[in-house]
């Protein structure tokens, strides 16, 4: 029996709860959407599927104009909105969650680290040099909503710490994806809208400061911002992140002030009184946290899956199986993603561990924390995301994209085997 096992256990909030409940939700339409993806590029049907995504649509404004195929909308723009709540998930977990406590944030986040470090290091062993390095960062990533979703199905009854541990491992995890598409998967910069999208973001902080708080004035901003960033040369969702962080955690108005000043409001039941209660309910509540609650099920329910509706659609041709099968890009994708994430997140967490750095939670045991290392091979959504930005051949895209298919497939299959029945008694 492990004896620097903690007595600690995590109790996840209301918020938490919620949170996980949509990610769980979200992850069974993700899966929907990559086999329907799938389904569509391999039937009767195929060339439809390019056809539509290739679809080109403009934005103009005067002399300015954009023009992208729908696939890079997706990708470029309404994925923005993904990093977006990704950045408040994240600035919530410092301010209110578990990254908050340091102890207790060592954990996920030491395994986090491991998790990244590992398939980075197989995928480029396997691919040291030629255009396939440049794949290296796509093993590194975790699909929250497809990690939680097979959790709830393999496993109802775990314990929620399980859960939570993923959670956070998957926060740290997007923190590395952000920072490596940011400064690894980067085209040449623009000087100029560089230099735009830092006075933009440096006016909204400004305007945060003074109190200007209109969400109809940070969307104008968060626009300008992803149109500054788009032609920066950085990748665009780093706008969604940005504005993600800025977004104020503490609410305009104390909640028990809030509280006393309604009852008296509801007192006088009239059309005014209604409306001005509705008002200080919404300034009791900060807006990071409105935000999130806003956008969270839009992003897990209905963006997630069109960008794997978008992206997932490989066509399993007998010829571009055996071209993957035997490619080191797909083999170090693979790999990375299955072995490295497992060895990497076990591994990293038992070292914590042992040299008294984390504490193991008293209500998981280690197979169970070997199974919710298992999940985070499952790295789909960023994994894809990032394949879409290492590679300009279609073919090296397609043969990640296959990695990235079966790595999930089989560390799906690894987890459940791991998760399906929980031991009675505690591993040692």
């Amino acid at each position: 029996m492990d004896r620097r096992r903690s007595t600690t256990s995590f109790a996840p909030t209301r918020a938490l709860r919620e949170f996980l409940t949509t990610e769980a939700a979200g992850g069974v339409l993700l899966v929907g959407a990559a086999v329907a993806a799938l389904v569509w590029a391999n039937s009767p049907w195929r060339g439809g599927y390019e056809t539509l995504w290739r679809t080109e649509i403009g934005a103009s404004i005067g002399r300015w104009g954009l023009r992208l195929d729908l696939r890079h909308w997706v990708n470029d723009g309404l994925m923005a909105i993904f990093f977006l709540v990704v950045g408040l998930e994240v600035k919530r977990e410092l301010l209110l969650g578990e990254l908050r406590d340091r102890r207790r944030a060592a954990l996920p986040v030491v395994a986090a680290v491991g998790g990244m470090a590992v398939p980075a290091l197989i995928y480029f062993a396997l691919n040291p040099s030629g255009p396939q390095a440049d794949g290296w960062g796509i093993p590194m990533a975790t699909d929250i909503a497809f990690a939680v979703g097979v959790l709830a199905l393999v496993a109802p009854s775990i314990p929620s710490t399980v859960r939570l541990f993923l959670l956070t491992l998957a926060i740290v995890d997007d923190i590395g994806a952000i920072l490596v598409i940011a400064v690894f998967y980067t085209s040449s910069l623009d000087v100029g809208w560089l230099l735009a999208a830092a006075l933009i973001g440096t006016g909204a902080v400004v305007l945060r400061r003074l109190g200007f708080t209109a969400t109809p004035l940070f969307v104008a901003l968060g626009v300008a911002l992803w149109i500054a960033v788009h032609g920066s040369g950085v990748h665009a969702t780093i706008a969604g992140v940005a504005m993600g962080l800025l977004a104020p955690a503490t609410p305009t108005l104390n909640r028990e002030i809030v509280r006393s000043r309604t009852d008296e409001l509801l007192d006088v039941f009239s059309p005014q009184a209604a409306r001005q209660t509705t008002r200080m309910a919404r300034q009791a509540v900060s807006q990071l946290e409105w935000l999130e609650h806003e956008l969270h099920g839009w992003s897990s329910l209905a963006i997630v899956p069109l960008f794997a509706l978008a992206n997932a659609g490989v066509e399993l041709a007998a010829d571009g199986i055996g071209a993957a099968a035997t490619s080191t890009l797909t083999i170090g994708v693979v790999l990375g993603l299955v072995v490295g994430k497992t060895i990497g997140i076990a591994g990293a967490a038992w070292a914590a561990i042992q040299i008294g750095v984390a504490d193991r939670p008293e209500d998981v045991t280690w197979r169970q924390l070997v199974g919710a290392a298992a999940l985070g091979g499952i790295g789909f959504t960023v994994s894809l995301f990032i394949a879409a930005l290492a590679f300009d051949d279609p073919a090296l895209v397609d043969q990640a994209k296959f990695g990235v298919l079966a790595a999930s497939l089989l560390a799906t299959m690894l987890a459940a085997l791991l998760l399906h029945d929980r031991p009675d008694r505690t591993d040692s």
